[in-house]
């Protein structure tokens, strides 16, 4: 995946949504209940619903490693449908791994050998020997986590060193140094909006994802105002408030209305913006 097939998305369906696959088989709707995988046909049901105005899915590992052998298998099943049936649209890893080099090593041939993943998203507080083993994959994309939307979020990222720079603009400033915009993009949670300033100032071309919109509150059109380029440069996701908007047989045809909702105050943005159109 490059950057420019990222924008041809973009502009094709005039939208910047990501769509996370945080399945919770607590919170699928009953009817798949009997189904030999109700994961599997849940994860389908959602990407053919949403695939119209989606750009990217995020599956997040912890909900399928918890679930054991079976859930990995569901992920697996997963993927390999996205990929198979949706080939330009961006799948992401949520797995926020971070290691030192030879584990890292590992965690990369994962996602991007065994799993056909186009990103996958790092813990980058080890420093660069944690991170250097997933850029020497080409076509390939590591999100650094870099400003977080979690109230524990300022218990580190917030610190200030001698100089008055905070941790996550340290952050920021010594990773530009290891992979430009091709390579390397950035966690910035939404519900911290007016900051994307301060991260624009240091990453003016690099695409962030996005999350916090939805069901955790943050604003959409703040993202976009203090976060957009001309290249958009934001992948903003979304995944309680699509995946569990309705939890009868309807879900699909309700996970879809939500998207297409999305969608269209995306199209909005993008028009705003000059981006498109």
């Amino acid at each position: 995946m490059t950057l420019e097939k990222i924008f041809e998305q973009i502009v094709a369906k005039r939208s910047f949504l990501c769509v996370g696959l945080d399945t919770d088989i607590n919170k699928m709707p009953a009817v798949l209940n009997d189904k030999e995988d109700s994961v599997f046909e849940f994860n389908k049901a959602i990407v053919d619903a949403t695939a119209a105005y989606t750009i990217a899915y995020k599956p997040n590992l912890a909900f399928y490693e918890c679930m054991g052998i079976k859930g990995l298998q569901s992920l697996g099943k997963t993927v390999r449908y996205i990929r198979d049936n949706y080939p330009d649209i961006f799948l992401i890893a949520d797995a926020k791994r971070g290691d030192i080099g030879n584990t890292s090593k590992m965690y990369a041939r994962a996602f991007f050998e065994e799993h056909p993943f186009d990103a996958v998203t790092v813990a980058p507080y080890m420093g660069s020997d944690s991170v250097t083993p997933f850029l020497s994959y080409s076509g390939k994309f590591v999100i650094l986590l870099a400003l977080t939307s979690n109230p524990g979020a300022n218990d580190f990222q917030m610190c200030k060193n001698e100089d008055g720079v905070h941790l996550y603009e340290k952050v920021l400033k010594e990773s530009v140094q290891w992979g430009d915009e091709k390579k390397i993009m950035y966690v910035v949670g939404a519900t911290r909006a007016e900051m994307l300033t301060s991260v624009r100032n240091i990453v003016p071309n690099h695409f962030l994802l996005v999350p916090g919109v939805g069901a955790q509150g943050g604003s959409l059109s703040e993202v976009a105002k203090y976060g957009m380029n001309k290249k958009c440069g934001l992948i903003v996701n979304a995944s309680r408030s699509i995946l569990y908007a309705d939890s009868s047989e309807n879900f699909a045809n309700a996970a879809a209305e939500e998207a297409k909702k999305m969608q269209l105050e995306m199209e909005a943005l993008l028009i705003e913006h000059r981006i498109v159109k």
